[in-house]
């Protein structure tokens, strides 16, 4: 088994000529996915909901990131996200998303005000002082309606993980559209591996034979920026569902996914679950959703992406396996289709790179 710090430098490149794909260990370890929770996703804006999940004071949204249970709520100060953990004896406030007056503890009934201060703890001693009782608060902004959250201590300036996006795509505008649901999946692969499939079309002609009739292929294109790529295709025509114009597909590291059309957005997160293991969601956003043209549009793009997602869950799962079976170690990159991969892999090599940096191992230049 390799040491990760030999993991970093296996195939690393400062170009996409003659690169080589992340090491197969990569994918095969539970040591790697402890690491991972500390270098990559606590020290990461993370996806959590969208405002429109979040329409009243007291609305709240339950969620996890690196197996911290967290609490998302609207207050009079606006959307704050807290640990969905009591402070008494770690028990739950929150199990499912919906409207709440405070958070209430399932265990032991102490009480926090939507602010995450303790109001009431069942008999306590009379010197117990609640008032210094105080849920943990974690960083949260909003980009265009979608809700984030960061772990870490020092987090960088979210606007700038998106720079650009909101330009580039107009006249589509991300603000204007709503949630409409969540489907989810479990896929018997490593979160990397998902995150490699989607990030180039290499595959479209062999995996995707509907979907390549949509898109124009030989135009399909990838481009990097600082925290995501881009990948966008010119739409084959308007006799098809999608529409005209162009579909944007944007990757932001670590692993958050924006597939944005005319009139819609399904955003994509990817979360580790074990080192074989991960879970799919898919949020739906549309704009105008009560129109009848909106209502025949969602009908056909649900039916459609569940077709995609099924051949992407197969193709995954099936590269896990090669990826487990001792017969593959890191193959070569194709320098026109998979300018994502790399970027996106040589990222991970430098969270792997800063994590280890902080343990004092010794690192190669």
């Amino acid at each position: 088994m390799l040491d990760i710090s030999q993991l970093v430098d296996i195939s690393r490149s400062e170009s996409l000529e003659g690169a080589k794909a992340l090491h197969a260990e990569a994918y095969n370890s539970d040591d790697m996915m402890a690491i991972e929770r500390e270098a990559i996703f606590k020290s990461s804006w993370q996806y959590v909901g969208h405002v429109s999940q979040l329409p009243d004071i007291g609305s709240v949204i339950a969620t996890e990131i690196a197996e911290i249970p967290l609490v998302i709520v609207r207050n009079d100060d606006g959307i704050q996200c807290f640990a969905n953990v009591c402070r008494h004896r770690a028990g739950p406030l929150i199990s499912e998303n919906g409207k709440v007056h405070n958070l209430r503890c399932q265990y032991h009934g102490w009480t926090y005000d939507l602010a995450g201060q303790l109001i009431v703890a069942p008999e306590m001693a009379d010197s117990f002082r609640a008032c210094d009782v105080h849920l943990m608060s974690y960083a949260c902004k909003v980009w265009q309606g979608y809700i984030f959250v960061y772990l870490g201590d020092e987090a960088s300036e979210l606007n700038t993980i998106f720079q650009g996006i909101v330009e580039h795509i107009k006249p589509i505008d991300l603000s204007a559209m709503s949630f409409h649901h969540r489907d989810s999946y479990m896929v018997q692969c490593n979160w990397k591996v998902y995150m490699d499939n989607y990030l180039e079309g290499y595959h479209l002609p062999y995996v995707h034979p509907g979907l390549s009739k949509l898109l124009d292929y030989r135009s399909y294109d990838t481009t990097l920026f600082d925290w995501y790529s881009y990948q966008s295709s010119p739409l084959q025509g308007g006799d098809n569902f999608y529409g005209e114009g162009e579909a944007h597909y944007y990757c932001v590291y670590p692993n958050l996914m924006l597939n944005i059309l005319p009139g819609r957005c399904q955003v994509n997160i990817i979360t580790p679950v074990t080192h074989d293991q991960c879970r799919v969601d898919f949020d739906y956003f549309y704009a105008d959703q009560e129109s009848d043209e909106t209502n025949r549009l969602i009908s056909q793009d649900l039916d459609f992406s569940d077709e995609i997602q099924q051949e992407d869950i197969d193709i995954c799962e099936k590269v896990q396996k090669g990826l487990q079976s001792g017969t593959y170690s890191a193959g070569y990159l194709c320098q026109k289709r998979e300018k994502g991969v790399w970027h996106f892999q040589e990222l991970i090599r430098a969270a792997y790179r800063s994590w280890l940096s902080r343990q004092n191992y010794p690192l190669t230049d």
